[in-house]
């Protein structure tokens, strides 16, 4: 007997939270095996020993490891994140912010990427066995190892530098509109539409051809309907299921693993910020960081297992027997 929608959608959350609680500890152990001392990282390596010391005492660095992990969980079970050990201030407003810049460079390279490798995939699968296949395939495969900063300094060159189509840096002016705020993300956007197009159309292609020898497909042939509706009715709604699945582990690298990029583009996101919290032993800022790319994950999981359960075609009455 299968499990109801809520049922299903408890135990998702119940093995989210888990994972969650799995993820603090290891962040916060890494941590903590970090090299040097959160006082000295503070007041810089020239400070004095005793005020480091003091420093440790009053933002609690000195104490058992385990009683700063308990506080810290507590705090966030109670909405609160912690306070930034290296700006003595709080750390929700930091990870929002940095989260926000994150996602709207996510946004704008998925836009990019999606029906791009998508398109590339089904028609490779349509076409299969052709030079058009073997064209996108391997572009798909080549432009995957190409690692991302390799790609910016190249997009950077190209069309910042020489043709000057694109302002290089990431950065806007305060009260820059959309249209403007999109105009510099075009850029940094380009790497990761490189990346992301070979893992996308391979997957579209597989799962498109796929669909296309499957019975149902077959069984659509033979009642009469025409090459379009077959493809779009059937082939297309089935070949993107396993898409989906990736598409949604791509927006998790997307939000959390751009330090690269970020860096090159002077980009504040929150890869940026994570990397410069364990630079600086901000171990509040960078464990809120960590399970804010982590809680966010899960929830682009669970929603991309849920949309898969929503277009995966019920089974006929009559079917398979």
């Amino acid at each position: 007997m299968q499990d109801g929608p809520a049922a299903w959608l408890a135990r998702r959350i119940s093995f989210g939270l888990l994972t969650l609680f799995l993820l603090s500890v290891v962040v916060f152990a890494g941590g903590q095996l970090l090299p040097g001392d959160v006082g000295r990282a503070i007041l810089g390596p020239l400070a004095d020993p005793r005020a480091v010391a003091a420093l440790d005492r009053q933002l609690g660095a000195d104490r058992p490891a385990v009683m700063q992990y308990l506080d810290w969980v507590l705090g966030i079970l109670h909405g609160n994140l912690g306070q930034s050990l290296e700006f003595r201030a709080p750390v929700s407003p930091f990870i929002l912010g940095a989260l926000a810049h994150s996602l709207r460079l996510a946004a704008v390279a998925l836009v990019m990427v999606v029906p791009l490798s998508i398109g590339a995939g089904v028609l490779a699968a349509l076409r299969r066995g052709t030079l058009i296949d073997r064209v996108i395939s391997l572009a798909g495969l080549s432009l995957t190892v190409i690692p991302e900063f390799v790609t910016s300094i190249l997009v950077i060159l190209l069309f910042g530098v020489w043709l000057r189509w694109l302002p290089i840096s990431a950065t806007w002016r305060a009260g820059t509109g959309l249209l403007g705020q999109l105009d510099h993300l075009i850029l940094p956007a380009i790497p990761l539409v490189v990346v992301l197009f070979g893992y996308i159309a391979r997957m579209a292609r597989a799962g498109t051809v796929e669909a296309l020898e499957a019975d149902y497909t077959r069984t659509a042939i033979l009642k009469g309907l025409s090459g379009a509706v077959v493809i779009r009715r059937h082939v297309l709604r089935n070949a993107l299921l396993p898409t989906i699945t990736v598409i949604a582990a791509q927006t998790s690298y997307l939000v959390g693993g751009l330090v690269v990029v970020e860096s090159l583009f002077r980009y504040q996101g929150i890869g940026s910020l994570i990397l410069a919290a364990a630079h600086a032993r901000d171990f509040p800022m960078l464990e809120a960081g960590v399970l804010s790319v982590g809680a966010m994950t899960i929830a682009v999981t669970l929603l991309a297992d849920a949309l898969t359960a929503f277009l995966t075609p019920a089974p006929v009455p009559g079917e398979g027997g």
